[in-house]
């Protein structure tokens, strides 16, 4: 009972909702689960927590992609890991790559995931335009490289290979 209590009055005071997911994250070249996002509505948007290990350090393109499945699919004769995923989500379909806070680009454009040199990802990222009843039935996704929040000079803000993958569950 006090343990509840006292996670209730944590979440209230940080202005997150009681209500929140768990996503277990897995590394598409190993299939192993590198940790889990934790994933809640704030006064601000959504606040995604990774408790993620074992990654390369940097940072790293980060997005909710349209599909539930971190499956491998196959891409005119090339076999892209966690292609199943599909695409960036944008419902709108804006057609672009963009800032998780500017209302022209896919909805699923999240910031970059900061991974420290231990390889360890702990720093909590948030996106102002997506609402967690957004989430239900996608994936999110780590790529291998950063994220320009362009199309240019590379499409998608050129973060390259899918590296780690966790299908959000209702």
């Amino acid at each position: 009972m006090n343990k509840l209590l006292l996670t209730t009055l944590l979440l209230a005071s940080t202005g997150l909702s009681a209500e929140n997911l768990s996503v277990n994250m897995k590394d598409l070249n190993s299939g192993e689960i590198v940790g889990r996002i934790l994933i809640a509505q704030s006064d601000y948007g959504v606040v995604f927590t990774p408790q993620l290990s074992g990654l390369p350090a940097g940072l790293h393109g980060f997005h909710v992609h349209v599909n539930p499945s971190c499956e491998t699919s196959e891409k005119n004769n090339q076999t892209i890991l966690g292609g199943a995923a599909g695409g960036h989500y944008d419902p709108t379909k804006t057609g672009q790559h963009g800032y998780p806070w500017s209302n022209n680009n896919h909805l699923g454009d999240l910031p970059p995931l900061y991974v420290d040199m231990n390889g360890n990802a702990v720093q909590p990222v948030s996106s102002p335009r997506i609402k967690l009843t957004d989430l239900s039935g996608r994936a999110l996704m780590i790529h291998a490289g950063g994220d320009n929040h362009a199309d240019h000079p590379q499409a998608l803000g050129g973060g390259g290979a899918r590296l780690v993958c966790g299908v959000i569950q209702p």
